[in-house]
C-alpha cells in the first residue's frame, strides 16, 4: 500500500501546480514576507447530497481550496466521483466517530461493538450532553481502542484507495482527538500514513458569530475577517451546503436550521465582494496541499 499512496501524493503535487485554482490565481510558489496566506476549508463533504453540491460548488465557483471527506457517511460514493471530476481540489481524511443528526444515521466500516448505539450506528456526540438522550456520548460509552484504531485505519485506507488527491488528516467534531489516548492513535497514524494532522504554524482567522447568522451577515463577517488578516498563515474551517429539502430534514437539538445556515455559508464562499478583497489585499488562498508541499 505505501509505494501506492506515494505515487498518489507524487501525482496530486504535479496536478495540483498544473491545474491551480478555478476561481482565483493563486501562487505555488514559498510565501515571501508579508504574504497573507489563507487556507479555506469546507468540511463535511460525504455527509449529505447537499453537502457535496457545496463543497464543489465553494471550490469551483469560490474560494475553498480543502475538502474533509467522511468516509463512513451515505453519500461518500459521490463525493468520490465529484472528486474524481474536480483532481486539483485537496482532500483531507475527516476521522469520524459520530453520528450527530436526529434523522439521518452513520455508523463504521469495521466491526466496533464499543462505538455504536443498538441500531449499530454511531452516538451522536463527543461527550453526553444535558439536552440530549441518555448514552449518546462517545466517551461516556468507554470506546474500545482498538476498534476505534480499526475503525480509523480502515477510513484512512479506503480514502486513499479512492480518492487519489487525499492529504492530510483532520477530526470530525474533535473525537478522534478527544481524550490523550485517542489523540496519541491519531498522531501515530498521521505518522504512519504520512497524512498530517493539522497545519504547523496556521492560525485561526475567525468564524462567522454563530449559526443563526443571515448569508448577508455572513458574507459581511468574512469580509471584515480579510480586511483585517495580517501577513502570515490563517485558517478558516466551515460547512458548505445548499438549502434543499434533503437538508432541511438534517438536524438536531439546539441546531434545527441546518439548511439555511449551511448554504448561507456557500453564498459567502463564492461572494464577488469577498473575491474582491482577496484580490485588492493581495491574499494567497492555499489548500492543505500546497503548504505541505511548501
Amino acid at each position: 500500500m505505501r509505494p501506492v499512496r506515494s505515487l498518489h501524493r507524487m501525482w496530486l503535487g504535479l496536478l495540483m501546480a498544473a491545474l491551480g485554482s478555478p476561481a482565483l490565481a493563486q501562487n505555488d510558489s514559498p510565501a515571501e514576507d508579508g504574504q497573507i496566506r489563507l487556507l479555506v476549508r469546507g468540511d463535511d463533504i460525504g455527509s449529505s447530497h447537499a453537502a457535496n453540491v457545496g463543497c464543489i460548488r465553494s471550490y469551483r465557483e469560490g474560494i475553498v481550496r480543502s475538502v474533509e471527506v467522511m468516509v463512513p457517511c451515505p453519500w461518500f460514493n459521490e463525493a468520490v466521483k465529484l472528486l474524481e471530476e474536480n483532481p486539483g481540489l485537496d482532500v483531507g481524511v475527516h476521522l469520524t466517530l459520530t453520528s450527530e443528526w436526529e434523522w439521518v444515521k452513520w455508523g463504521p466500516i469495521t466491526p466496533a461493538p464499543s462505538l455504536v448505539d443498538r441500531q449499530g450506528k454511531f452516538l451522536p456526540m463527543t461527550s453526553q450532553r444535558s439536552n440530549f438522550p441518555p448514552n449518546t456520548g462517545f466517551l461516556d460509552a468507554e470506546p474500545k481502542l482498538d476498534e476505534v484504531e480499526k475503525e480509523l485505519r480502515a477510513q484512512i485506507e479506503l480514502a486513499q484507495g479512492e480518492i487519489p488527491q487525499v492529504s492530510h488528516l483532520s477530526c470530525h467534531m474533535g473525537t478522534a482527538v478527544s481524550s490523550p489516548e485517542l489523540r496519541a492513535l491519531v498522531e501515530r497514524l498521521s505518522k504512519e500514513y504520512r497524512l498530517p494532522l493539522g497545519v504547523p504554524g496556521a492560525r485561526s482567522a475567525g468564524g462567522f458569530g454563530g449559526t443563526g447568522t443571515t448569508p448577508e451577515q455572513k458574507e459581511a463577517a468574512l469580509v471584515e475577517i480579510l480586511k483585517g488578516l495580517k501577513p502570515g498563515l490563517w485558517l478558516f474551517v466551515e460547512h458548505p451546503g445548499v438549502d434543499t429539502p434533503e437538508m432541511r430534514a438534517i438536524g438536531h437539538v439546539g441546531y434545527r436550521h441546518v439548511a439555511a445556515d449551511r448554504d448561507g455559508v456557500t453564498k459567502a464562499f463564492l461572494s464577488e465582494e469577498v473575491k474582491r478583497v482577496i484580490r485588492e489585499r493581495g491574499i494567497q488562498l492555499l489548500s492543505y496541499a500546497d503548504v505541505i508541499r511548501d
